[in-house]
This record gives structure tokens, C-alpha cells and sequence, in this order.
């Protein structure tokens, strides 16, 4: 039997080529996303040339704004360990609430003018959302209770409540204040829609507070090994809390673009919300383990799934009912490769 080969240290010399390749391995594996959403695209190009668009771009980028926002709060969340499932009965909530608050404003006594109407309700999903999030954030590390367990908990309480507002039909904004509010998901700027600016500005924020404040060193610092943070004298209990009201925040904007798309809500309203959430965060590389978090990734796995709905409703490769299978798939499949990363 031949010896294995050593480096001049005495080191393996193949394990020793395996670290020298290891920075070069993480670039690739980090290339992966947009490598997938660059031949996904070539792929839609192909089977429909509809699809390489600029009108279809900005169709996907619109519909991609809603679950983009709320993926990139919900980073900061499962880079620190956690998971919040109650994202979607959340925005469907808030925009309940919005809605009952501006008709009951529009139909007072001396109503205020629609357009203070509108920025009132948008005040309102910003405090609801952030008292939702501040009471996960409250109930997990004071409380002492999974997060997961928590988040299914108020899943079905929020969904809950919003189909006894709306007597199990449709809460409906008035006509006027449709008018006032719409621009807010149908104008545009530079000819790029106002939904696309908002997910972009969120999405920059997000890059700066991860990577280059300590806020989001502790953030990943917490969900590489809790323990070693206390140690560190991190302030975890008041990180975690912040990620879950960061993710609050995240929803109530998601929400105040999505309420004037349609000017309504219905006990349907952002269901499987937290799924493209979920899967659109470990689609870019955050580690459902906790401990890295990488916004870019996750902008650029909300596009993918979204290019995939979209790809599946130009074609008729397989039916747009099997969307949510697809993205089940995708998290299952993502997970698995990152089984072995911490």
C-alpha cells in the first residue's frame, strides 16, 4: 500500500487541498442562488417568450415585493435561531384592522380628509405590527416557550380574529379612500413600481443592519451558540425581542402595499405567506440552524420563487395549484443540503 501523500508540515495532503479550497467552496456554494435564477430565466425565455419582458419583470418584482419584505425580516429572526410561522395570519390581520379603522374614520361624525385617513391606518399597521412582534419576541425569551410553538399559536389566533371582524366573509375599503390609497401599489417611479422601491430601500437596510452594525453581529453571534453570547455579554433576550419586532415592522410594510392592491381582506388573505417566507430565506443561504444570515441571498430566493410561479403561469408544464408543492420541495430540498452547516 502506497503512503499517503503529506505536505512538508506532515499534514494530509488531500485534507490540506480540501482547506485550501474551502474559501473558493463557500464563494461557489453562495454563487448558487443566482446561478439558479439566471438558468431559471433562460429556462422562461425559452418556454414562453413573453416572459422576458420588462411589463413581466415588473410583474415579478411587484408580486415578489409583499413576501421579499416580510423574508427579510424574517433573516434576522431564523439567523438568530428562530422561526416565526404566524407572518401570513399576521398581514392578514393588520389589513383587517386597516381597513375597519379607515372606514370607521371615513364614516365619522367630522371625518378627517382621505388622505389623512390613509396615513393614519399606515401608522396603525406600523404600531400593530410591532406590538405583534414585540409580543413573540416577549413571549419567547421571557416566557421561555418555543418560538415555534409561540408563532403556531398566534397563527391561529390572528387568522382567528380576522375572520370574526369580517363575519367570515370580506372587509372591503371605501371607495374613496381606494382612490387616495391606491397609487401606493400602482404608480410608479422612473417606471419602476412603487412596491419594487419599497423592497428595495427594506432590502438595503437590512444588507447595512446585518453586516455592519453590531446589532447584527449579535444577531448571528446568538444563533451560532446562544450560550457563548451570554458569555460574551450579549444582551440576548433584548436581541432576539428586536428581530421578532424588526419582522413585525417587515410585515406591516408588506402589508400597507399589499391593502390597496385589492382593497380588501378575507379570512384567505395571506395564507402560505409564511411558507414563501421561509423558503425564500433558506432558498439565499441563511442557515434554518441559525447563526448566518445573508440578505442579498434572500432578495435573490424570493425572485426565484417568484419566477417559478411565474414561469408556471406562462406555461403549462404543470399546473399553478402544484406553486405551493413546488416551494415545499425547495425548503425540503434546501434543508437537506444544509444539514450538515451550523
Amino acid at each position: 500500500m502506497q503512503p499517503t501523500p503529506t505536505t512538508e508540515g506532515g499534514a494530509d495532503l488531500p485534507a490540506a487541498r480540501l482547506r485550501a479550497a474551502g474559501p473558493a467552496l463557500a464563494r461557489f456554494k453562495g454563487a448558487g442562488p443566482i446561478v439558479a435564477l439566471i438558468l431559471l430565466c433562460i429556462a422562461g425565455a425559452l418556454l414562453n417568450p413573453g416572459f422576458a419582458t420588462f411589463d413581466n419583470l415588473m410583474n415579478v418584482l411587484t408580486r415578489t415585493a409583499f413576501i421579499g419584505i416580510i423574508a427579510v425580516g424574517m433573516t434576522f429572526v431564523i439567523a438568530s435561531g428562530g422561526i416565526d410561522l404566524s407572518v401570513g395570519s399576521m398581514a392578514a390581520l393588520i389589513a383587517g384592522v386597516m381597513i375597519v379603522a379607515m372606514n370607521a374614520l371615513a364614516l365619522g361624525a367630522a371625518p378627517p380628509s382621505p388622505l389623512a385617513i390613509v396615513v393614519l391606518g399606515i401608522a396603525l399597521a406600523l404600531v400593530f405590527g410591532a406590538v405583534a412582534g414585540v409580543t413573540h419576541g416577549f413571549l419567547v425569551t421571557h416566557g421561555r416557550i418555543e418560538p415555534f410553538i409561540v408563532t403556531l399559536g398566534t397563527l391561529g389566533i390572528f387568522r382567528a380574529v380576522l375572520t370574526w371582524l369580517s363575519d367570515g366573509g370580506a372587509l372591503t375599503l371605501d371607495f374613496n379612500l381606494s382612490e387616495t390609497y391606491g397609487p401606493v401599489y400602482y404608480q410608479s417611479v422612473l417606471g419602476v413600481p412603487v412596491p419594487v422601491w419599497i423592497f428595495a430601500l427594506v432590502a438595503a437596510a437590512g444588507v447595512v443592519i446585518l453586516n455592519r452594525t453590531p446589532f447584527g453581529q449579535h444577531v448571528q453571534a446568538i444563533g451560532s451558540n446562544e450560550q457563548v453570547a451570554r458569555y460574551a455579554s450579549i444582551r440576548v433576550d433584548r436581541v432576539k425581542t428586536l428581530t421578532y419586532l424588526l419582522l413585525g415592522v417587515c410585515v406591516a410594510i408588506a402589508t400597507i402595499l399589499y391593502v390597496p392592491r385589492l382593497g380588501s381582506a378575507t379570512p384567505t388573505t395571506g395564507i402560505l405567506w409564511e411558507l414563501e417566507a421561509i423558503a425564500a430565506v433558506v432558498v439565499g443561504g441563511t442557515s434554518l440552524k441559525g447563526g448566518s444570515g445573508r440578505i442579498v441571498g434572500t432578495v435573490i430566493g424570493a425572485i426565484l420563487l417568484s419566477v417559478i410561479g411565474n414561469i408556471l403561469n406562462l406555461t403549462s408544464i404543470i399546473s399553478v395549484y402544484l406553486n405551493a408543492a413546488v416551494q415545499g420541495v425547495v425548503i425540503i430540498t434546501v434543508a437537506y443540503l444544509q444539514r450538515g452547516r451550523r
